[in-house]
């Protein structure tokens, strides 16, 4: 950018910074005016696809299409299974994607969009349903539909009323509605959410348990009650989880030597060569079951303050340990 844009830009800030709020009042508008308008069509909608056992297929073009893309990506994504057909393609052999059990979702502001309104009688045909979501209740989509969603606006915010803003902010937030109010009908879990995005950080947090994290085998620092401290310390140091469990013969967990032991030992003036691990141990110690997932042990050790844990199965037998950095490493956070 040159000086004289440079300073032309600064001349117009102020009026820049109005620009922007007036852009999102005319839209804020245009929302509060979106739930007033709410009416039975609405829940209609949701029987529709509530009813659907195959998929919603949401078509649409242009800045419609871009909007009908995150519509079904969002209903994909929270138990509706959908998928997203641009209407030119299938006039062009993509119509084939299209079942008898599915539902349609068209989105077009004017509601007379060619390559829509073309698909009307195909789809007609089939049997198929049609929810249109449309800013004319008296234009070809909403009158040849099943269901009509209204989506008008009062203006765009666009000061020339031409590039599509309000109305598209209508129509997301519309299919916005419509995949909440069908999440809430099914059910739809977090867990179920985690099932659908399991490379996301949710997934991970609601997926993730500590047996597939834990260190198991020859990897769990483990000595027996008799061991000396001096012993033990080199298990601890081999092993890098700043803890070493107590176990029995037949591996049940008697306790825990930590490097906070080692520091209020020595503090005491212990001999490491000769004082053993069982009377150092902590007995009461926090341990956890595979079972339990990640998020929830790295929120157990956070409160309890507490760098490790012994992670057992059946008859207190240990199975498997873990430090703060093992789960911090998976991104549970």
């Amino acid at each position: 950018m040159n000086e004289q844009a440079a300073d032309r830009c600064h001349d117009y800030s102020s009026e820049l910074i109005e620009s922007a709020r007036e852009v999102i009042e005319i839209e804020s508008q245009a929302i509060k005016a979106l739930g007033k308008a709410i009416d039975s069509s609405f829940a209609d909608a949701c029987h529709l696809l509530l009813e659907c056992t195959g998929k919603c297929v949401v078509v649409g073009i242009g800045k419609s299409g871009h909007i009908g893309g995150k519509i079904a990506a969002t209903l994909a994504s929270t138990g509706t299974p959908a998928f997203f057909v641009h209407p030119a393609e299938a006039s062009h052999g993509d119509l084939g994607m299209i079942t008898r059990n599915d539902v349609v979702l068209a989105v077009s502001y004017s509601g007379e969009t060619r390559e829509i309104t073309m698909l009307f009688p195909l789809l007609k045909r089939l049997g198929v349903p049609i929810i249109a979501m449309t800013g004319h209740p008296e234009s070809a989509m909403a009158h040849h539909s099943n269901v009509h969603l209204n989506i008008s606006v009062e203006k765009e915010a666009c000061p020339l009323g031409l590039a599509p803003t309000s109305s598209t902010t209508t129509a997301l937030v519309m299919g916005d509605a419509l995949a909440v109010a069908l999440l809430r009908c099914r059910g739809f879990t977090q867990h179920d959410f985690a099932m659908s995005h399991p490379g996301g950080t949710l997934g991970r947090r609601l997926l993730l348990r500590l047996e597939d994290i834990m260190r198991t085998g020859e990897a769990i620092p483990r000595v027996s009650i008799g061991t000396k401290l001096s012993e033990a310390l080199i298990e601890i140091s081999g092993k890098g989880l700043g803890m070493t469990t107590v176990v029995d013969d037949a591996d049940r967990l008697l306790g825990m030597f930590t490097d906070g032991d080692l520091r209020r030992a020595i503090d005491r003036g212990v001999d490491i060569h000769q004082t053993l691990i069982g009377s150092l141990m902590t007995v009461d110690c926090k341990t956890a079951d595979p079972d339990m997932l990640a998020a929830e042990a790295l929120r157990m050790m956070e409160d309890h303050q507490i760098n490790a844990i012994a992670i057992l199965h059946q008859q207190n037998r240990i199975c498997g340990a873990l430090n703060m950095h093992d789960l911090l490493r998976t991104g549970v956070l």
